[in-house]
């Protein structure tokens, strides 16, 4: 398939109806909307070390789910970082899209994954962007925290509260704008990326469990579907992990 019918298909799939104004993304980087994929490589993030791989293994389309080019390029030379990844994809004819808000607020997007990892039942929608599932059955606070963290693969999470946990509300990544959904809709237990202090403060108060995941964590699953839209397109395609921030626990942590 070419470039410009792929594209065409996951706008389709994924419409940017549903991105957010301040959001940027879509076709990233792309010399020729004529040339046919080869190979496509599905990760969170470009990286350089994605690019490279791509590069290095005969991938002409990364397709992510943060923006390659978020905010607008003030240059275009080697000393800026979004602009060395940007020249590198055209100079070896990589094709770059990239799908945001609208996988995060789309129907077995971004938080229909992370529902889906979890294992939840009866999920709903709350809001534009919350998830909301039961377990099979409940959960001790720090059971449940145990839990989300071998489900997802993460070294650690942060959690506050020590309530029984049934109904559980999700939001992928940043979920400081949706806390308040969570609330309303009545959850045992917040997941998400990424909270403020204050607000886990709040939900400790409230009696709410939250579970903070990490960004990359809560949304990597997404990545998933991506590739199985690519593969039902009849394209080849590998699933590239690249975390670009490392855990660190020293030695004299103390527990």
């Amino acid at each position: 398939m070419k470039v410009k019918e792929i594209f065409a298909e996951l706008e389709k799939i994924i419409p940017s109806v549903l991105s957010m104004e301040w959001d940027n993304d879509g076709l990233m980087v792309n010399g020729d909307i004529e040339d046919e994929v080869l190979r496509a490589l599905v990760t969170l993030d470009a990286t350089a070390e994605a690019i490279d791989y791509a590069v290095q293994n005969g991938f002409n389309l990364i397709v992510t789910h943060h923006p390659l080019i978020f905010k607008k390029l003030s240059c275009v030379n080697e000393q800026d970082v979004i602009a060395q990844k940007v020249m590198t994809c055209i100079k070896n004819g990589i094709t770059v899209m990239s799908f945001h808000t609208r996988l995060d607020i789309l129907d077995g997007g971004v938080n229909d994954a992370l529902a889906f990892v979890l294992g939840l039942d009866n999920i709903e929608k709350y809001g534009d962007l919350v998830r909301v599932g039961e377990l099979s059955q409940p959960m001790t606070a720090d059971e449940f925290a145990d839990f989300v963290r071998d489900a997802l693969s993460c070294d650690y999470v942060n959690c506050v509260g020590q309530h029984m946990v049934r109904r559980v509300a999700v939001a992928g990544g940043d979920g400081k704008e949706h806390y308040f959904d969570a609330l309303r809709a009545g959850a045992d237990v917040y997941v998400t990326g990424s909270l403020s202090y204050n607000m886990m403060v709040d939900a400790a108060e409230r009696k709410m469990n939250v579970v903070e995941a990490g960004h990359f964590y809560t949304e990597y699953p997404v990545c998933k579907v991506l590739a199985n839209t690519l593969n039902d397109m009849g394209l080849e395609t590998e699933i590239y992990y690249c975390n670009p921030i490392a855990t660190f626990i020293s030695d004299n942590f103390v527990d």
